[in-house]
């Protein structure tokens, strides 16, 4: 089971055979002595609003480490990979325990992306080098898959890997990369064989950031904000050591960080990110009510409204407990299928209908606000938070695959309909036509 000294505090309750009552008797006393005491009486007090009250971004992250090393950011994952070896019951249980808290997973790319590759994929020491640094963050994430040609039809990409020895050399270009300038890996997808179709000729590796040949440049986007980025591959090396599954191979593997994305983006209890763009129909009711109190219109005493959010709300829980059943897979480092699409496609939608009816809420708030000149940074600043949520949550229903190719990926793997006719199956990559 590896080495349990990474352990501080949980080393005699890791195994399979824990229970979730020792457990859970485990974890109440590992946050009493490790996490500090002002977030746990906010936390005992008000839940997760009350710890984001009182502590910062900054001292979280600071503090993380502590975290990470508990084994509890991965608890269904092996001692030797970063985990305590948990079974599913077991982790979910202390998982609900920790949201209690508020204690988010950092590098949720590396967690949620890369780690499904590596367990249904990968070699024992890939998982060994890669997994307990992700864990604790100590090495984040990225995927450098989609290209400027190759967004939805991802299987046509153009970025080649030739073999140098023992290395590959990776030239290309990729596109809408999120948190590349903070990441230190990446898994990328390249083409290794022309002559084959275009799914067939790919393969799967994990690529060092941190090296001459790879530029990254940012993209700002519609709130002004700039966390998606392009990268630049210039004769690049990764070893083959770091190439996951068989060379050609990579379409396979790429299913397995493909649905953890998918599930990544699906919302809150989705194992990843709380959401992409804006607050919860939690915050939409606050909202609501504070108006009224305040007098204005469109508050929760009108009864359209109300119906309104109450709608949204009940969507969002049964969306939730959804999320649930896959994401039990994912604390036992298994994929989390393609299942996870169904989440994707309704999360994305419903995010959308949620934050545009925050920024109704503003009323002409949400159509005019004070200036900030012509820095990009300032205008994001300036930004209502409900105006900046409904910008950024445009995004949704593209990232992580686009709702049209995830409505395809669950017709042709969940419901096992025909796939749609295609000229150019079967045809080698070079001949396809490419924008």
């Amino acid at each position: 089971m590896g080495d349990q000294r990474q352990i501080p505090g949980l080393a005699h309750v890791a195994g399979a055979t824990t229970t979730a009552e020792d457990a859970l008797s485990a974890v109440r006393a590992w946050i009493a002595e490790n996490v500090p005491a002002r977030w746990r009486e906010a936390a005992e007090d008000g839940g997760p609003a009350a710890v984001r009250r009182v502590r910062t971004a900054r001292e979280y992250r600071a503090w993380y480490p502590v975290y990470g090393r508990s084994g509890l950011v991965a608890a269904g994952w092996d001692v030797a990979y970063g985990g305590l070896a948990w079974p599913r019951e077991t982790a979910v249980a202390v998982e609900q325990l920790a949201a209690r808290y508020h204690l988010p997973r950092l590098n949720p790319l590396g967690l949620n992306l890369a780690a499904p590759a590596l367990f249904a994929h990968g070699t024992h020491e890939q998982r060994l080098r890669f997994l307990p640094p992700i864990a604790r963050a100590e090495e984040l994430w990225c995927q450098l898959f989609s290209e400027p040609g190759a967004g939805s039809d991802l299987a046509s990409l153009a970025t080649r890997a030739d073999r140098d020895d023992d290395d590959w050399i990776i030239n290309g270009q990729k596109i809408w990369t999120t948190w590349a300038d903070q990441a230190s890996f990446a898994v990328l997808l390249a083409r290794t064989d022309l002559d084959l179709p275009k799914h067939q000729g790919i393969t799967y590796f994990l690529i060092d950031l941190r090296q001459p040949g790879v530029e990254i440049r940012p993209l700002r986007h519609l709130g002004g904000e700039t966390e998606f980025f392009q990268v630049f591959l210039d004769g690049a090396r990764v070893p083959d050591r770091q190439r996951v599954g068989a060379e050609g191979n990579g379409w396979k593997v790429a299913q397995a960080t493909l649905s953890g994305e998918r599930q990544m983006v699906s919302g809150a209890s989705s194992g990843g990110v709380d959401r992409i763009g804006g607050g919860s129909t939690r915050a939409l009711i606050r909202l609501a009510r504070q108006r009224s109190a305040d007098g204005l219109p469109g508050g929760w005493e009108d009864v359209r409204v109300r119906d309104r959010l109450v709608r949204l709300y009940c969507e969002e829980r049964v969306r939730a407990w959804t999320n649930q059943r896959v994401r039990a897979r994912i604390a036992q480092g298994r994929s989390p299928g393609p299942e996870s699409s169904i989440g994707k496609v309704h999360a994305a939608e419903l995010n959308q209908r949620v934050q545009e009816a925050a920024a109704d809420l503003l009323g002409a708030a949400g159509l005019a606000w004070p200036g900030a000149g012509d820095d990009p940074d300032d205008y994001a600043a300036s930004l209502p938070a409900e105006v900046r949520g409904m910008l950024r949550s445009r995004a949704n229903t593209i990232e992580g695959g686009t709702s049209e190719v995830n409505r395809n990926v669950l017709a042709e793997r969940v419901l096992g309909l025909p796939k749609e006719p295609d000229p150019w199956r079967g045809k080698p990559w070079r001949e396809l036509p490419r924008s």
